[in-house]
C-alpha cells in the first residue's frame, strides 16, 4: 500500500498516532498492541492506517524513532552546560532516569526498557533503530565524563567510554529489575553504584 504525500494535517495525524502507540506501548509492549486500539485512542478513523504507514513494521520503526528523538532533545537540555559542572549535570541525568523510569506509569518515556528484548528479536528495522538510538545515548554520557575529567568533577578508573557504556548497560538492567520487583531497590542501588564508578 501506497502512503500519502506528507502535508501539515497528515504530519499531526501521524505524530498523534505516534504519540497514542507510545503511551500504550508503554504499558503492554509492541506484539501486543493492536492497529485499531492504537488508531482509537489516537482518535483517528479506523482503515487509515496505512495511509500514514506502509506496515506494522514501519509504524514500529517511526515510533522507536520518535521515541529516540524526544529522549536525545531531553537529554541534550538536561547536559548542556549551564554553569553546572560536568559531574553535576550527569547526575541530574541519572536522578531524572531514576524518577521516571521506576514509576508504574512512565507516560511513554521508558520504550527502550519495554520494547529492547521484544522487538529486537522481532523486527531488524527496529533492532537496528534501538541499536543507533541507545549508542547515541552512550555517546552523550561518554563525552559528559570527558567534560568531567577536564573540569575536575569527576574521576573514573577506566576510560570514559567504557564507563559510559558500563554505567547504560546498569541502568537499563536496573530498569528491567525495577519492573520485575515492583520495586525501586534496583535502582537505588545502581544508583550508589553510579556515584562510586563516577567518584561522587
Amino acid at each position: 500500500m501506497t502512503v500519502v504525500p506528507t502535508t501539515s494535517g497528515n504530519t499531526d495525524t501521524r505524530q498523534g498516532i505516534i504519540d497514542a502507540a507510545q503511551r500504550i506501548m508503554a504499558h503492554k509492549g509492541y506484539a501486543a498492541v493492536g492497529i485499531n486500539e492504537v488508531l482509537a485512542e489516537a482518535k483517528v478513523p479506523k482503515g487509515s492506517f496505512y495511509h500514514y504507514f506502509s506496515s506494522k513494521d514501519a509504524f514500529g520503526e517511526a515510533v522507536m524513532k520518535s521515541y529516540f528523538h524526544e529522549y536525545l532533545a531531553d537529554m541534550d537540555r538536561l547536559l548542556k552546560p549551564g554553569g553546572r559542572s560536568a559531574a553535576e549535570r550527569l547526575m541530574a541525568y541519572w536522578r531524572q532516569w531514576h524518577d521516571t523510569q521506576s514509576l508504574d506509569d512512565c507516560n511513554g518515556r521508558c520504550l527502550a526498557v519495554k520494547l529492547g528484548a521484544e522487538v529486537a528479536d522481532l523486527s531488524e528495522s527496529m533492532r537496528l533503530v534501538l541499536k543507533e538510538g541507545t549508542t547515541a545515548i552512550v555517546d552523550r554520557v561518554e563525552q559528559v565524563i570527558d567534560q568531567g575529567l577536564r573540569d575536575g568533577s569527576l574521576t573514573i578508573a577506566w576510560e570514559a567510554r567504557a564507563t559510559a557504556q558500563v554505567l547504560y548497560d546498569m541502568w537499563l538492567g536496573a530498569s528491567v529489575l525495577a519492573k520485575i520487583h515492583r520495586s525501586s531497590a534496583p535502582m537505588d542501588t545502581t544508583m550508589t553504584a553510579t556515584r562510586r564508578l563516577l567518584g561522587q
